[in-house]
């Protein structure tokens, strides 16, 4: 279906449809409301494709909490509407905005002056706005990707994108590939390193294609199911693990891969206490773990102190990203999408109209990502 056409209020306002989720495991509901005027600072985005990241299927599920009613959906590419009074007038790279422009965004809207956004953590700071995460009213709509605009409130980081990103793969990038450049940012460099990698769903495979392209000596894969760990050594990894109960340890697992030297870098996708746990062990002198996938409930880990301090570890979480990261993931996919079969992780064949056929597909199917289509048929850039 060709959504492209923008509906007009009886009263001349220009409108935008959206899908409204309300409560767990409840049909979205496709409503239609004014587009406001734009604020001091604000764009408004045509969205063309937005993917369904697990977050959005969870919540959907009532296994993640959320403000309702909301518009759900923050992996989200689109094209500037309209510039509001003040919008900035170039993006996180220097290059001009202009109506037109196809863009990608921050998951976030923060103030840069704040004290942890001078930290190098702006996801965190107090004034925190979060697209797909809002709860919608009177003075605020159109903050989810599940729509047919977005308004992009004041100090989000905004990153213009060439023409040859193909729409499900630009959509990937201001959720999944911008979290991998932050875990790789506090990892520290990869080159020359053993990097092993706990989970291989969406994360875990971007993960696999940026170690890679930065020149590390060997890629590890953890995961519980063979078709991920097929699918992770299409994204550059060079040796899996697979997981499983009354199996080998992950230590015996590395041992009989004969390592040409100890793993150095470890980045957990996975959330898993006892993965993480098993990580900490096989980590080598030096070596740094970065927890990025346990953000839920969760028992207490144990932890080794002993190990920690003589083996001279470093161990850092990570939850989203920071505008660094966003630039690094864009840049990323613009010099190496063409190298993996990112397009191959999203299902492409929903609208709007079918948002909840959707849903029920990423719950069911186990698809790394499901993408809707705002703005019509398919370019051949797009497919």
């Amino acid at each position: 279906m060709n959504t492209t056409s923008t509906a007009v209020h009886p009263a001349g306002l220009k409108t935008s449809r959206l899908a409204v989720f309300n409560s767990p495991n409840q049909p979205l509901t496709l409503e239609t409301v004014p587009v406001p005027p734009l604020a001091q600072g604000e764009m408004l985005v045509r969205i063309e494709y937005s993917t369904l990241c697990r977050s959005d299927l969870t919540t959907f599920q009532g296994k993640r909490r959320e403000k309702t009613p909301t518009i759900l959906g923050h992996e989200i590419v689109g094209v500037i509407e309209a510039l509001g009074p003040s919008a900035p007038a170039t993006d996180c790279r220097g290059a001009a905005l202009r109506a037109g422009d196809r863009v990608t965004w921050a998951i976030f809207a923060a103030d840069p002056r704040s004290a942890l956004a001078l930290r190098g953590i702006p996801q965190k700071s107090p004034d925190l706005f979060k697209y797909g995460h809002e709860m919608i009213r009177p003075e605020s709509t159109l903050h989810g990707g599940l729509a047919e605009h977005c308004i992009l409130r004041r100090h989000t980081p905004v990153i213009r994108l060439g023409p040859n990103l193909p729409l499900p793969v630009a959509a990937l990038i201001n959720c999944a590939v911008a979290t991998v450049a932050g875990s790789l940012r506090v990892a520290g460099s990869v080159r020359g390193r053993v990097v092993l990698l706990a989970g291989a769903g969406m994360l875990g495979v971007v993960a696999g294609a940026m170690c890679h392209s930065a020149g590390a000596r060997m890629v590890i894969a953890t995961d519980i199911d063979d078709g991920r760990l097929a699918m992770a050594r299409k994204f550059g990894v060079d040796a899996t693990v697979k997981i499983a109960a009354g199996g080998p340890t992950l230590a015996e697992s590395l041992a009989a891969l004969d390592l040409p030297e100890p793993v150095t870098v470890a980045l957990d996708y996975s959330g898993v206490p006892d993965t993480m746990e098993a990580l900490l062990e096989v980590l080598g002198i030096g070596g740094t773990a970065v927890f990025i996938g346990a953000v839920f409930s969760q028992r207490a880990l144990q932890i080794n102190a002993e190990r920690l301090v003589r083996q001279v570890h470093t161990l850092t979480g990570l939850h989203n990203y920071n505008e660094e990261d966003l630039v690094n993931a864009v840049e990323f996919m613009e010099e190496h999408h063409a190298e993996y079969p990112f397009a191959s992780l999203v299902e492409d064949r929903f609208d709007l109209d079918t948002v909840n056929e959707a849903f029920a597909c990423g719950i069911s199917s186990g698809a790394y990502r499901v993408g809707i289509r705002m703005a019509g048929r398919p370019s051949a850039n797009d497919k």
